[in-house]
């Protein structure tokens, strides 16, 4: 049976002598397999849309649960990562993220929006990679169900006068009440998290820090999304290692 689905190529694989397997986060089925049957040959009618980052209207054959690419139309490629290195190991790691969190058979419309979102703003609206970073990050962990309490003190449940921050329970503390060893939060990296937790998803990244908060808020949301997911992502090593070059 044939369904028709817009999907994003989180992962893909070689596989036999011209095949590939995909990893592809879908609207309408979350994270699935597909077999991708001669998308490395150059005459292949579906080799662009079975690229990693490719987004792009699938037609599926699904047999036992099992998907095959039968035919796609590549809606948007994202020419501006791929033009740059840095910013492809970016997109890698966001796909990396995304596939980690995602699940199977579930439809994931909201994750895939902010999955397309992301790699829009640093692919085609040059907008700052360390703030699309930190923003997707701390928003894709309050969508995999770890939204970070910071509404007020979860001691007290007053507004901090100096605020902290416990990484692994996700929960804002004032100075009275945070035990010894906690991260100390700036008045504009709370106001900035505060901010990505509640935003429209259009308006996502539209907001400013100077460098040096930018730098402690990016710091902030890669630690929160770390601590919850408790594993670390090859492909966030290989974009630190690169865009230091």
């Amino acid at each position: 049976m044939d369904k028709v689905t817009r999907g994003l190529v989180l992962r893909e694989t070689k596989y036999k002598e011209a095949d590939k397997i995909l990893t592809v986060l879908t609207e309408s089925d979350g994270r699935i397999t597909v077999s991708a049957r001669g998308a490395r040959r150059k005459s292949s009618k579906i080799g662009a849309a079975a690229q990693l980052l490719a987004f792009s209207e699938m037609t599926l054959f699904e047999y036992r649960g099992r998907f095959t690419l039968r035919e796609a139309s590549v809606i948007e490629m994202f020419p501006g990562l791929r033009a740059d290195i840095s910013l492809l190991a970016l997109g890698s790691y966001f796909a990396e993220l995304l596939e980690y969190v995602s699940m199977e058979n579930v439809p994931e419309g909201e994750l895939l929006s902010l999955g397309l979102n992301a790699l829009y703003a640093v692919s085609e609206l040059k907008a700052e990679p360390e703030k699309v970073k930190a923003a997707f990050e701390l928003r894709l962990m309050c969508q995999a169900g770890f939204e970070p309490a910071l509404s007020g003190c979860a001691g007290c449940g007053a507004e901090p006068e100096q605020a902290f921050f416990d990484m692994a329970g996700g929960r804002l503390l004032c100075e009275e009440c945070a035990p010894p060893g906690l991260s100390r939060l700036s008045p504009g990296v709370l106001a900035a998290a505060r901010y990505v937790v509640a935003a429209e998803p259009k308006k996502l990244f539209s907001f400013k820090l100077s460098e040096p908060a930018l730098k402690e808020f990016s710091a902030f949301c890669e630690r929160y999304a770390l601590a919850q997911i408790e594993r670390d992502f090859r492909t966030l090593a290989f974009w630190k290692q690169v865009k230091s070059v």
